[in-house]
């Protein structure tokens, strides 16, 4: 038994999350029972960190290849472009090349709580991290694509250090005097990018519990402003209110 954990430890000696420490060498002493159950769990998570390693890995790819010669590469996404009501908010992100975060994803595929984590390490990991915004009042002014564009190069222009190379979700910035790289699907496959997405929408989703505060009625804390069937019933009773996309809303109301 003894072996088989030796041998575990030093297989995942680099890995952060490594759960076979001392703790089962005294379960041992003790004669505990449970130790298999325990050694097999840990070893199942250890795979599964394993495999998250490697996802991780193959998500700098886009990264990888302009850091052999760059020091900047920004991802940039936005979250917020289909609800009914709220601004639409952007982040930009730019890493070290030596960062070290697993789980970072498409922002839509994570828990709530997962996303949270993760912003608060991105946050302390990354070089940069910049948000952009425009407001529902902006988003009827000059409609939503360009209000869309308008956040992202706010998003980009408040960058701490000087961005070289931007990798997108999907889009080309106009107006934008940095080379850009469009990735279909790019919150998905760059970790720049995956970044940018949970830092726009935790960020966007912080605001509406604020929100949902001041207009209780509409439910923005749950629907974050998107359109549920509840939201829509309620803008039905209610009308709008301040922060609802006045260009989104003319189907219910």
């Amino acid at each position: 038994m003894e072996k088989k954990i030796s041998e575990i430890q030093k297989e995942y000696k680099d890995t952060r999350e490594n759960l076979l420490p001392d703790f089962i060498q005294e379960y041992i002493k003790d004669g505990r029972p449970g130790v298999s159950k325990i050694v097999s769990q840990a070893q199942k998570r250890m795979e599964k960190i394993r495999v998250e390693r490697e996802r991780t890995e193959a998500l700098k790819e886009f990264e990888k290849k302009y850091w052999q010669s760059l020091d900047y590469v920004g991802g940039i996404d936005e979250v917020g472009r289909g609800p009914l009501a709220g601004p639409v908010v952007t982040a930009c992100v730019v890493f070290p090349k030596d960062v070290d975060i697993l789980y970072i994803n498409d922002s839509k595929k994570l828990t709530a709580a997962k996303r949270e984590e993760l912003y608060q390490e991105i946050m302390e990991k990354a070089l940069s991290v910049s948000i952009g915004m425009a407001s529902e009042a902006r988003i009827d002014e000059i409609n939503i694509l360009q209000a869309d564009y308008e956040a992202m190069r706010q998003a980009i222009s408040l960058s701490k250090v000087p961005i070289q190379l931007l990798l997108n979700d999907a889009v080309t910035i106009p107006d934008v005097d940095i080379k850009q790289v469009a990735i279909i699907k790019g919150d998905a496959k760059s970790i720049s990018i995956g970044a940018a997405s949970i830092i726009a929408k935790v960020t966007r989703d912080r605001m509406m519990v604020e929100y949902d505060k001041m207009y209780p009625e509409y439910n923005f804390a749950s629907n974050k402003g998107y359109g549920s069937k509840e939201h829509i019933e309620a803008l039905k009773k209610y009308g709008p209110c301040p922060i609802h996309r006045r260009s989104f809303i003319g189907n219910f109301v």
